[in-house]
């Protein structure tokens, strides 16, 4: 049995991001339980020159809706990324869901041999297989933000453990 790339990359996508959200709604209520000023996570960094864990959940769902739409060859919707609040990550967060849940079955056919184009028309063009591109590129990026946006909460002591990073599975 063959793994196809829909399952590959829809699948884990939004387990993560179900998860991601989860992982939200914790921080937002330690915020408000703690009387704490729910900037003072949304704004936190592991370093200063590290993005805060707003712009973290934002780059998770680029990745989530950008590496989806490129292998189901359907056109990347842009997001304004204006999120402040937990409430409107959270709304970032169901809308990437809804969008890569909703992405043609159909269109993942052959995505593993298709050629995708980062950054085109531009110096740093480059080209990459699909199965690469998803394997090599797409799961690592989306991985590193999801898992920082996790690791900036523990860190602020927001009471998460492994099983709310993975979420249900």
């Amino acid at each position: 049995m063959t793994l196809s790339m829909q399952a590959a990359s829809i699948t884990v996508f939004s387990q993560m991001l179900r998860s991601l959200d989860g992982l939200l709604a914790k921080a937002e209520s330690h915020a408000e339980d703690r009387k704490i000023d729910p900037a003072a996570l949304l704004q936190a960094r592991l370093f200063p020159d590290m993005f805060p864990l707003l712009k973290q959940v934002q780059i998770a769902c680029d990745f989530a809706k950008g590496v989806s739409a490129r292998l189901a060859g359907a056109e990347v919707p842009v997001y304004d990324d204006k999120e402040q609040t937990f409430s409107e990550l959270r709304a970032l967060v169901a809308k990437t869901l809804v969008f890569i849940g909703g992405l043609d079955a159909a269109g993942f056919a052959g995505s593993e041999e298709r050629d995708i184009v980062l950054r085109p028309g531009t110096p740093k063009e480059r080209r990459i297989v699909g199965q690469a591109y998803l394997l090599n590129y797409g799961l690592p990026q989306f991985f590193f933000h999801v898992t920082t946006a996790y690791a900036l909460l523990r860190h602020n002591g927001v009471e998460v453990g492994k099983k709310d990073y993975m979420g249900v599975y």
